[in-house]
C-alpha cells in the first residue's frame, strides 16, 4: 500500500469481543476486525472503551493529533485484559511493528473519522449525513496543559474511568476507606478548587460575609488569579471554561460523577458572581454559549446522570432565574450583551424542554389538611428565596410591654451589642449560604 495514502491514525487493540468503543461524539459496538480509526483531523481528541455496552466501567484517553504536514501520527492504545481498561502502548518493538503493519489493517480494519448527524431527525438507513463541527466547538477550550493538571503529566495520554474522582469528592462519601479506594493516586482528578460554602477571603468582616454569600464574585477572582495558568488575564478565565468543557464531556462519554458534581460547581460559581458579569463578561458570554451546546447534547448521557426534562429543570433552573433577576439589576452596554446570549438559551430551553422562566409561575402540590384530607393547591408567584408570598416580610404592631421588654434586651455593652450583631450575620450567612 502506498504510504502516501496513510493518514492520522489511533489503534485500538485487544478489545473484548462486542465491547464498547468510542472517539469523540461517537460510540459503537466494535466488531472482530475492528482496529482503530482512521483519517484523523488536527486537535484533540478522546478515545474510550468498556467491556459492553451496559453500565459497565469505562476507561479513555485523550490524545492530540498535531497539526504536522510530516509522516501520519499513529497512537496505540491497547486494552489490557488484566487490568480492564484503556492503557497507552509503550513498548517500542511492537509500536514500530503495527506501524509497519499498518498497510494491512488500512482499509478493512480501521473505520474512518466522523461524527455525523442526520439531516433530520427522520432520517433512515441510506439518506445522506452531514458532518458535525459540535466537538470542536465543545472543547474550544482544552488544552494540552489543563489535561496534564486534572490528569497527569503525560504527553500522549491522559487517561481516566468512570470511578475516577477528585479528592472533594471522595470525602464526601460515608465509610469509604481512602487507603482502599480503588482510586489511585495518578488517577486522582485534579480540578480547580472551588468551596460554594467559603466564597470569602481569610478575615473576612461580618459584613464581607454577608455580601460574599450573595455575590461569589471575590471567590471567582480568587480562583482565576491563584489556580489558573495562562500568559495573561484572558488565557486564565478561558482555563475556567475548559475545565467545564472537559467535565461536561467526561460525563457524555464516561458517566463519571465527579465530573458532574465539577461542572455544576463550575456553574453555580459563575451564575452567582454578580459583580463579575460586568468586569468579566466575555467570560460570561463564552459560558453562556457553551452551555447552550452542552445542553443539546444532555440527551445523549446515561439515564440519572442528567435529567434536563425533570420537574423544575434540577439545580440549573432556579440558577439561571437568580443570574437573570441579578442582571435585571444592572445597567450597561455589557449588560445587553450578556442577556442577548441569556435569551438565546432561556428560548432554547423553553422550546425544547419546556421550561418556563416567567416569575409568575405557579407552584402546584398537594396539602394535607388536619383531618387527614389531601387537596390540590396552587399558589401563585411564592418563592422562598425571593422572600414572597408566604414569606414575605410582614409590619407587625407591638404592644407597650413587648415594646418595653424588647427595649430592656437591647440594653448593654456595647461589646454585647457587638457580638449580638455579629450572630445575627453569622445566622444570615448560614441561612444564604444555603440558598445561594
Amino acid at each position: 500500500m502506498d504510504k502516501g495514502t496513510l493518514s492520522n491514525c489511533v489503534l485500538l487493540l485487544d478489545l473484548p469481543r462486542s465491547a464498547l468503543g468510542g472517539i469523540d461524539l461517537l460510540s459503537f459496538t466494535t466488531a472482530p476486525r475492528f482496529h482503530g480509526i482512521k483519517n484523523l483531523p488536527p486537535g484533540l481528541h478522546f478515545v474510550f472503551a468498556a467491556t459492553d455496552a451496559s453500565m459497565a466501567v469505562r476507561h479513555g484517553a485523550w490524545f492530540y493529533v498535531s497539526p504536522s504536514i510530516g509522516a501520519p501520527q499513529v497512537f496505540i492504545k491497547k486494552w489490557d485484559r488484566s487490568k480492564e481498561e484503556l492503557v497507552a502502548e509503550t513498548a517500542q518493538p511492537e509500536v514500530m511493528r503495527w506501524r509497519a503493519n499498518l498497510g494491512g489493517i488500512w482499509n478493512e480494519g480501521l473505520t474512518p473519522y466522523r461524527q455525523t448527524v442526520p439531516q433530520s431527525s427522520g432520517a433512515e438507513d441510506g439518506d445522506v449525513f452531514e458532518e458535525s463541527l459540535d466537538w470542536s466547538q465543545l472543547t474550544s477550550r482544552i488544552t494540552q496543559s489543563l489535561l496534564s493538571r486534572i490528569t497527569g503529566l503525560d504527553p500522549d495520554h491522559w487517561s481516566l474511568n468512570s470511578a475516577s474522582s477528585s479528592v472533594q469528592d471522595l470525602e464526601y462519601i460515608p465509610g469509604l476507606d481512602m487507603s482502599k479506594s480503588v482510586i489511585q493516586a495518578e488517577k486522582e482528578l485534579r480540578f480547580l478548587p472551588i468551596d460554594l460554602k467559603r466564597t470569602w477571603r481569610e478575615g473576612a468582616t461580618g459584613e464581607e460575609l454577608s455580601a460574599a454569600a450573595q455575590d461569589r464574585s471575590w471567590a471567582l477572582g480568587e480562583l482565576i488569579e491563584k489556580h489558573c495558568s495562562g500568559y495573561n488575564e484572558r488565557a486564565r478565565e478561558w482555563e475556567v471554561v475548559g475545565e467545564l468543557q472537559f467535565t461536561f464531556l467526561m460525563v457524555l462519554t464516561l458517566n463519571n460523577n465527579s465530573c458532574l458534581e465539577q461542572w455544576k460547581r463550575i456553574l453555580g460559581l459563575l451564575f452567582t458572581s454578580r459583580q463579575a458579569v460586568k468586569e468579566r463578561t466575555h467570560l460570561f458570554l463564552e459560558a453562556l454559549k457553551i452551555l447552550r451546546l452542552q445542553i443539546g447534547h444532555s440527551a445523549d448521557m446515561e439515564a440519572g446522570m442528567f435529567d434536563i426534562n425533570e420537574d423544575g429543570g434540577g439545580f440549573l433552573k432556579p440558577l439561571l432565574r437568580k443570574f437573570r433577576r441579578s442582571l435585571d439589576e444592572s445597567n450597561g452596554q455589557w449588560k445587553t450583551n450578556v442577556l442577548g446570549e441569556l435569551d438565546e438559551l432561556q428560548d432554547y430551553l423553553k422550546e425544547e424542554f419546556g421550561w418556563e422562566f416567567d416569575e409568575n409561575f405557579v407552584k402546584r402540590g398537594m396539602l394535607e389538611l388536619e383531618d387527614g384530607e389531601r387537596v390540590e393547591m396552587d399558589v401563585n408567584g411564592v418563592d422562598e428565596d425571593e422572600g414572597t408570598g408566604e414569606y414575605a416580610p410582614t409590619v407587625v404592631e407591638l404592644t407597650e410591654s413587648q415594646l418595653s421588654e424588647l427595649e430592656g434586651g437591647n440594653i448593654g455593652s456595647e461589646s454585647g451589642n457587638h457580638l449580638a450583631e455579629e450572630d445575627e450575620e453569622d445566622a444570615d450567612l448560614e441561612d444564604m449560604d444555603t440558598r445561594y
